[in-house]
């Protein structure tokens, strides 16, 4: 007999894991409010997921089968945050092979209305906090006072890593021929002229004094003739955390932010990573003379924290654009890093 799949659960509360020496505990934060990004009117075509009949529609005939018939699946837009977390799955499983403990899975605001602000409740028991910063800038969500001092006080901890991950910010402008370049260079018809992320990791780096700013939305490179993303520039010599180790390459996806630097003074931050862009297709960040975008960034221990901070972008743990050998090593560096 074939083994069956784990048997799922739901609307419970949180089981704390216990400390192991040497086995980290991994939590993922989606900062999103779901009823709010759920139930936006789906007649504005700006600053809102896709719902799944266009997904469905776009991608055709990828979601065709009985299990995403509606019947089975939500059609709207919360059939389309249901995908992230499905996606999410395989990092969950893999990270949760290497370390011994399930990766715990918390939201801002979930499915049946409870809000979760970060705090002891989620930290007590968390060594890597992945924050995943797919709150659309109209919500308005920021991190509370609260939330920053419990960070601050968690980061003082040895051993914990906070990694922090605004996706993309599209179509900032007024100007509507530059959002329709922008447009026409990432090439993903399901993401709006302007679609634009994430207010509550921007507050949060902010209060860290991460400098840093989630910019843009840009399509990788890929390798000539194949659908194979471009390898990294890697910095390896930088890489004391190991996170690059057997990764040549992370995570193809269309529209991907620059993590660009609003203050460098070499100590602060460490760029692990710069990965090309398509310069085949016209935009106004590569039309400045930019061949490549911040990927990847470490800050290391300072006086005020003993935790260290990253910056990736969320779409690399999850596989709704295809997943890699590559970037599996990538999970198990992040699951493993001390």
């Amino acid at each position: 007999m074939s083994e069956m799949p784990i048997a799922r659960t739901y609307n419970q509360g949180h089981i704390p894991r216990k400390y192991t020496p040497g086995k980290r505990r991994l939590s993922i934060y989606w900062s999103w409010s779901y009823p709010w990004e759920a139930q936006r009117d789906i007649a504005g075509i700006e600053n809102r997921f896709s719902t799944m009949t266009e997904v469905r529609n776009v991608l055709w005939p990828a979601y065709e089968t009985p299990e995403w018939g509606r019947d089975q699946f939500l059609q709207g837009i919360a059939g389309t945050l249901e995908l992230f977390h499905r996606s999410a799955l395989r990092f969950q499983q893999i990270a949760g092979e290497v370390t011994g403990h399930p990766v715990a899975v918390f939201q801002r605001v979930d499915q049946a209305g409870y809000s979760l602000p970060i705090d002891e409740r989620i930290l007590a028991d968390t060594d890597t906090l992945l924050v995943f910063g797919l709150d659309h800038l109209p919500a308005g969500l920021d991190a509370t006072a609260g939330e920053i001092e419990a960070i601050k006080t968690w980061l003082k901890r040895e051993g914990t890593c906070l990694l922090v991950a605004p996706h993309h910010d599209v179509g900032f402008t007024d100007d509507l021929k530059q959002r329709q370049v922008e447009y026409k260079h990432h090439g993903d018809t399901l993401v709006p002229r302007q679609q634009r992320f994430s207010q509550y990791t921007r507050s949060l780096m902010k209060a860290l004094e991460i400098p840093v700013i989630n910019q843009w939305g840009l399509r990788p490179a890929l390798v000539k003739g194949t659908r194979d993303i471009a390898p990294l520039t890697a910095f390896r010599d930088l890489d004391k955390p190991g996170l690059l180790n057997k990764v040549p390459t992370l995570n193809f996806h269309p529209h991907l932010p620059h993590y660009a630097l609003t203050r460098d003074d070499g100590k602060t931050v460490k760029l692990l990573a710069r990965q090309p862009i398509d310069l085949d297709r016209p935009h106004p960040f590569t039309d400045a003379g930019n061949t490549e975008f911040n990927c990847l960034l470490w800050l290391p221990p300072n006086e005020k924290r003993a935790g260290d901070i990253l910056m990736v972008d969320s779409t690399n743990f999850t596989t709704l654009f295809g997943g890699t050998e590559s970037l599996e090593n990538f999970w198990k560096n992040i699951a493993t890093a001390k």
